[in-house]
């Protein structure tokens, strides 16, 4: 005796084809989505001493800083404001909780703290010429590099920069501003970067080259 099968499925015994057909319910997938809780800066809550030869001045969003070097300024974002306190201490904090707030804290804090120092004292970058031949001058306004190059490489300094060179080979770069300093010092360095066999090149004084061992001669 057999069953009769419903008219979605037909199964046969003994080796005949089977057919299943099913439904699933579709349901809507819903996303939760997880508040960021921003940290305060550990770089950006700390303060900013300000020597007595430094005058600080504020303007709404903008900070002025003179000092024996010059004056430099900068803006704030709106994430991010800018207090003198009654210690002398100048104060960054953010104005928002907000993750971009969280980060501008830091580096605005940075920044301000590279202004104060580069009116006071000053930054610089010491580069080093190695190679035979390689040798540095300046002439006027201008760094004259031979670098081993068919023609001479001749860079302006800019007008808030001091270029020094001593034995030819040594090269200082100072100035107020850090990331002019550090522009024009990456650049002078790009014209002919340190290689890895024998060191020839440009490079800082503090910085370490990596060496890698040359092709071994055919061993007999």
């Amino acid at each position: 005796m057999s069953l009769p099968l419903p008219s979605h499925m037909k199964s046969v015994f003994l080796g005949m084809k089977v057919e299943i057909s099913t439904s699933v319910p579709v349901t809507r997938i819903g996303f939760w989505r997880k508040s960021v809780d921003c940290k305060e800066s550990r770089i950006g809550k700390q303060p900013i001493t300000v020597p007595a030869n430094v005058a600080i001045a504020m303007e709404g969003q903008d900070l002025k800083v003179k000092g024996p070097l010059g004056e430099l300024s900068i803006t704030y974002p709106r994430e991010v404001l800018v207090e003198k306190q009654e210690s002398g201490f100048l104060r960054v904090r953010k104005a928002v909780e907000t993750r971009r707030a969280n980060q501008m804290h830091g580096l605005f804090r940075t920044l301000t703290d590279n202004m104060v120092v580069g009116v006071s004292k000053g930054f610089e970058k010491k580069l080093q010429l190695v190679g035979v031949g390689y040798r540095a001058t300046v002439e006027g306004k201008d760094l004259i590099l031979s670098l081993g190059f068919s023609h001479p490489v001749r860079m302006a300094i800019p007008d808030e920069l001091q270029v020094k060179v001593e034995e030819n080979t040594k090269v200082t770069v100072s100035g107020r501003d850090k990331s002019v300093v550090g522009q024009f010092a990456a650049t002078i360095r790009s014209w002919r970067p340190p290689e890895p066999y024998k060191g020839k090149g440009v490079r800082y004084v503090d910085e370490v080259v990596r060496r890698k061992e040359g092709k071994a001669g055919k061993k007999k």
